[in-house]
């Protein structure tokens, strides 16, 4: 196994490399005119990341976390207030949990 100080330069190599990602990403995007395309293409990327790591939990998981997705969705759509349908969507899974297993 590792010692400690192996893990800590593991931590460290990780946190300087991630770093060094974002440094890069503001670096280049400092240096590009941002035109209207880039610019949407840069917002959408919060949101397509959020997917990627929600979708495979609602398509893989049980009928209660694709009920419970459905259940966010309709409240973020009516209410368009995305803590509220956070706690919706907890709670639905928590229910459908205890209740239907």
């Amino acid at each position: 196994m590792f010692s400690n100080t192996e893990t800590g330069v593991v931590i460290f190599g990780m946190a300087v490399v991630t770093y060094l990602t974002r440094a890069s990403g503001f670096y280049l995007v400092s240096r590009v005119k941002v035109s209207g395309k880039l610019e949407a293409f840069l917002n959408a990327i919060p949101g397509t990341v959020l997917v990627s790591l929600v979708a495979p939990v609602v398509l893989a998981d049980g009928p209660a976390e694709s009920i419970a997705s459905l259940a966010v969705v309709l409240t973020a759509w009516k209410s368009r207030n995305l803590p509220l349908a956070m706690v919706v969507g907890i709670v639905t899974v928590w229910v459908l949990r205890r209740f239907i297993g």
